[in-house]
């Protein structure tokens, strides 16, 4: 992982948390964006969640989990801290962030829920000691009306109606809003918070900060275990701090520094406390009558409308905040600053009331300094400025969609007692009524926090990839907590997600676990086996559920629905047409790739204990059946030919998988889409290391019985089981060479699969030949859509039939250098195809690579795909909405407060690559982050000749400096020393650890740290990083990657 002997700071605070010697993971950024409109605040009979929208929520209590900007809470959100703004133009406070909502009502967007705000995730670390949000605040009334009205008039044709489309943000109009905390270097529950607000326009504006403390509502619902507690407290303590008293928490203390004024000779700005109770305003919202004085909403009502009764004036309640305002002389000046510092503390002495400001923001500056070292220390590489960037934005994503989840499903469904809310026979439409084991109440990696305010098992597994590079940890348990008995039923399916835990997602998480074993036994030096062998024994429980319920014929083909593709097919496949029988070729290589995954878990384990050698050729014997049944269904032992049967998956003369449907009658049809249910069967691929068989013998006894006792197997298998590849491996697949090379035809044709940009999911040839079948009376047509989806199906807001997504590419990926394993450099494909440019299959899967970085990383006119292409026309008068976008374009890519500011999109536009869906699905699309570790060094420009060599010449190498953050605060603070100042780490460059820790591509010193060394601050950090990049290579032909990243070894 690291060049340095020593472990960072933010290492050693992962360490004490992983040992509980001090809880750094207690406080961190948990908290969602949105908590309205999603199922487990539905108590609808009818199961209309998005009944509940965007203006109730400013007043009515949330049963589950608590929303808020930049927020911060608690690791079971007893108590939240978040931060609210006025720019005395809007309707109410900006308390949260704005969004249309998903479903058929007037106001929903015209792809299903969306976010309408700009803010970004610029910084956090795994233990949130540091961490840095900004949102760009208009400083004119914010356009709720205009966006609804501009996306109501929008077809599912059309783009969404973005803010940018407004002129919210001309000339500047707005503040930059940098939110910081920091927290103390010794107390974990120290913790310092600073609000920087930059007024980015011409002219002065003012603006009232208002930092938020408040409870989140656990007793207004009679539960039990809250009965005897007594109620939290929040009560002015003195002209300085407000108290908080909780049963779980205990006391601390919330104090506020005067705020210097809005210019070198103004008075400091002293913060008024004010105190309402997160409470439901019955009143409000249904003219009924309210269980107390004061209601959640009360900070809108006092500081907007000027309802002094809206406030407690005895100055106690649940809820409290700190109004913060700069208003003198018309407000912030242009291109000015202010800023806002308070301190949570458990130090209840006098001495504690006072904040040393220069003392407040050095510890602000060393965490930052930690942040830089720990993150160099993770990617110790000379890797670009921007692509360094980018990969730091989507780590901080990362860890900002960490958020606390809680579902009781018994609670839920049964309702609370005494509840305004009561039980009723089938709640939300029966939604999710058989998972009665759900209790759910943890720390969750999650897609986004607005849009997917909830877990995705099968994102989960994707997140945990980029996850395990910076808190292994934190990764293992997503994985260890989706397979407990109150995720996980007792039949042993894993919950898919919150609108239907019933929904089949793809078998992925075996996968993830065996690949954060990997990665952080690569990484850090650890190989938790217990980690992976109690995730094994729980994976047999959710293969078997596999086999039980999605192989009905016991024959080796299964089915799935729709298998995360949402609308990948002519139809839903999670409600197929009537009398309809599906056999997917997706559904079936995922399994076959799950046997795979399982067999090398086995073999791993088997290294200590032989007992799971049986298991192993269990899971062999199953991925043979598999691969048998997916090509040769129903034919005979006896039966030589090698021809495919008519209910195959292969389909010969196109050369290409299939679904295949049984209906109206004896034989099946294909339904002849080619998308990536046809690519997925390349998942299912292994090597097994040349001394495996000796190392485990029975397994290499099982296989040869079945060598000798089904030799049909093995002859008419299309895996490759018994030729010896490169370095003596062995190969497992469900394709032979030619059906491989057949497929990679289409995989890298440009009027096909491949992109500018990666891997379509479908290909570009149904552009012109679209796919239509008439089922009973109905005709059912697939067309590739290189934007939004054209249709509602699973609510319209993905498409699976044209764009590009990330987890299903670095699948790929991973398949392809299984394939070079075995293949080596004797096996060249045509990257593109009819180029005449020819690549052995891991330079392929490099190239797919870096296609994916060029979406976030600037082209040389300085635009990134991801934000959309500029509108070019001959036509010499340019219409309004040419201009328009152009202009924003320009914001985006080239405006000094924009440019360096990153979007991890849910999935990107096959032809342009421009961003869509959610905006922050910087989960599954933070894969990028693992992409430039691998391949950044030799990633080339965006619309670039593809070649083999570094981003940088040898002596630019050689001289290679580590860029500082891009987002410099203005330095009225005490700024800190420099990053070659105070992240120094002494190199280890011993030879012998270069085999193990190499990149694609990329030939690189790097040694494992040892958990019980400390870091050394003061070395001459420039020359460590000369002499480190001196020892770089580029082999300008050969992929270096060792098999031990993905395979089981015996050493």
């Amino acid at each position: 992982m690291t060049l340095s002997s020593g472990i960072s700071k933010e290492e050693k605070r992962l360490e004490e948390n992983r040992k509980q010697t001090k809880f750094w993971k207690k406080w961190g950024t948990y908290m969602s964006e949105r908590c309205w409109g999603v199922p487990r605040e539905d108590y609808t009979d009818s199961g209309e969640s998005w009944e509940f929208g965007f203006d109730m929520s400013r007043s009515r209590a949330f049963r589950w989990t608590e929303q808020g900007m930049a927020g911060v809470c608690d690791m079971h959100q007893f108590e939240c801290i978040t931060m609210a703004l006025w720019n005395e133009n809007d309707p109410f406070l900006k308390d949260s962030l704005f969004g249309l909502p998903g479903g058929s009502s007037s106001e929903s967007g015209n792809h299903g829920e969306d976010v309408k705000e700009l803010y970004y995730y610029l910084d956090n670390t795994p233990t949130h000691s540091y961490a840095k949000f900004l949102y760009k605040y208009p400083i004119g009334k914010f356009p709720y009306d205009e966006i609804r009205a501009g996306n109501s008039k929008r077809t599912k044709n059309d783009p969404e109606f973005e803010i940018t489309d407004t002129d919210a943000f001309d000339d500047n109009n707005y503040f930059d809003i940098f939110f910081e905390m920091a927290k103390s270097a010794t107390d974990p529950e120290e913790i310092n918070f600073r609000i920087t607000a930059y007024n980015r326009s011409g002219a002065v504006a003012p603006l009232h900060i208002i930092p938020q403390i408040f409870f989140r509502n656990t007793w207004a619902w009679n539960l039990d275990e809250y009965k005897t507690k007594p109620m939290p407290t929040l009560v002015r303590d003195s002209p300085s701090s407000i108290r908080s008293d909780h049963f779980e928490l205990g006391t601390s203390r919330f104090v506020f520094a005067p705020a210097p004024g809005v210019s070198e000779g103004s008075p400091d700005v002293v913060p008024t406390f004010l105190f309402c109770d997160n409470n439901t305003n019955f009143k409000k919202l249904y003219k009924g009558e309210n269980k107390g004085k004061y209601s959640k909403d009360g900070f809108h009502d006092y500081i907007v409308d000027e309802k002094a009764e809206a406030v407690n004036p005895e100055d106690y309640g649940t809820k409290a905040c700190a109004w913060f305002v700069f208003d003198e002389n018309g407000g912030v000046p242009a291109g000015d600053y202010v800023t806002v510092r308070y301190k949570m503390t458990r130090d209840m002495s006098q001495a504690a009331l006072r904040i040393d400001e220069d003392e407040f923001d050095r510890v602000f500056d060393e965490r930052l300094e930690e942040a830089d070292e720990f993150y160099w220390d993770v990617s110790p590489l000379p890797i670009p400025s921007s692509m360094r960037n980018v990969q730091r934005q989507a780590f901080s994503g990362l860890l900002w969609t960490k958020q606390f989840y809680h579902f009781i499903h018994d609670y839920w469904y049964k309702g609370d007692p005494n509840s305004a809310l009561p039980p009723t026979v089938g709640r939300a439409n029966g939604r999710n009524r058989e998972w009665r084991n759900l209790y759910n109440r943890d720390i969750l990696s999650m897609p986004d926090s607005f849009e997917y305010p909830f877990y995705c098992s099968w994102d989960t597994a994707f997140h945990t990839i980029p996850l395990a590079m910076i808190d292994p940890e934190f990764a293992k348990k997503q994985l260890d907590l989706l397979t407990r008995e109150w995720y996980m039923s007792a039949k042993g399916q894993i919950p898919a997600y919150e609108w239907n835990f019933s929904d089949t997602n793809p078998p992925v998480q075996a996968w993830a676990a065996y690949r954060v074993y990997k990665v952080e036994k690569k990484m850090y030096g650890k190989a938790d086996r217990p980690f992976l062998e109690r995730l094994f024994q729980k994976f047999l429980m959710n293969f078997t559920w596999w086999v039980n319920q999605k192989d009905n014929d016991g024959n080796g083909i299964f089915e799935g629905g729709f298998l995360g593709l949402d609308n990948i097919s002519l139809f839903n496949r999670s409600e197929p047409p009537a009398n309809v029988e599906l056999y997917q070729s997706d559904a079936s290589g995922w399994i076959a790739w799950y046997s795979l995954i399982m067999m090398n878990i086995a073999l791993e384990l088997a290294r200590e204990n032989p007992v799971y050698e049986d298991t192993a050729s269990k899971f062999f014997e199953h991925f043979l059946l598999i691969a048998d049944a997916m090509t040769f269904l129903n034919k005979s032992e006896n039966d030589s030919n090698g021809t495919p049967t008519e209910e195959s998956l292969w389909h010969e003369e196109d050369q290409f998988f299939y679904d295949r449907i049984h209906w109206g009658g004896d034989h099946t049809t294909p339904m002849k889409v080619r998308s990536l249910v046809g690519l997925i069967p390349l998942f299912a691929t292994t090597t097994l290391e040349p001394n495996v068989l000796e190392r485990f013998p029975n397994f290499g006894k099982r296989l040869r019985w079945l060598s000798k006792n089904k030799q049909y197997l093995m002859d008419r298998h299309i895996a490759s089981v018994n030729v010896k590849g490169a370095g003596n491996r062995l190969l497992l697949s469900l394709v032979n060479k030619e059906r491989l090379v057949s497929i990679l035809k289409k995989l890298f044709a440009e009027d096909e699969f491949l992109s500018d940009y990666g891997i379509r999911s479908l290909s570009k040839y149904h552009q012109d030949h679209p796919v239509s079948m008439e089922i009973n009376g109905e005709t059912f047509r697939v067309k590739y859509l290189h934007g939004e989806s054209d249709s509602g199906m699973f609510g319209g807001n993905s498409n699976w039939r044209g764009p590009i997504w990330f987890p299903t590419n670095f699948l790929l990926i991973e398949s392809l250098l299984r394939f070079y394993l075995y293949y080596g450099s004797d096996l060249k494909v045509e990257v593109p195809t009819g180029s005449g440019d020819f690549m052995n299959l891991g330079q392929a899967a490099e190239e797919i690579q870096q296609r994916l970085i060029h979406i976030f990383i600037p082209n040389k006119q300085g635009y990134r795909a991801y934000n959309g292409p500029l509108n070019v026309t001959d036509d010499k008068e340019a219409s309004e909405e040419r201009i328009r976008n152009n202009a924003v374009l320009d914001l985006l890519n080239k405006d000094e407060n924009f440019k360096n500011l990153v979007n991890f999109y849910e999935y990107f536009d096959g032809d342009t690559g421009r961003g869509l869906g959610s905006k922050w699905q910087c989960g599954w699309t933070a894969l990028v982050a693992r992409m430039i570790q691998d391949v950044g060094v030799i990633c080339r420009a965006p619309k670039t000749p593809v070649r083999r060599s570094s981003c940088y010449s040898g002596e630019e190498i050689l001289n290679y400096e580590p860029s500082s953050s891009p987002y410099h605060l203005l330095n009225r603070r005490k700024s800190g020393r420099s990053l070659f100042d105070l992240t120094a780490h002494k190199l280890e460059l011993e030879e012998d650890e270069v085999k193990d820790h190499l990149p694609p591509g990329l030939s690189r010193q790097v040694s494992t740290k040892s958990a019980e060394s400390e870091s050394s601050i003061h070395d001459d950090f420039l020359r460590q990083v000369r002499e480190a990049m001196s020892k770089f290579r580029i082999s300008p032909q050969e992929v270096n990657i060792s098999s031990d990243e993905f395979e089981t070894h015996t050493n």
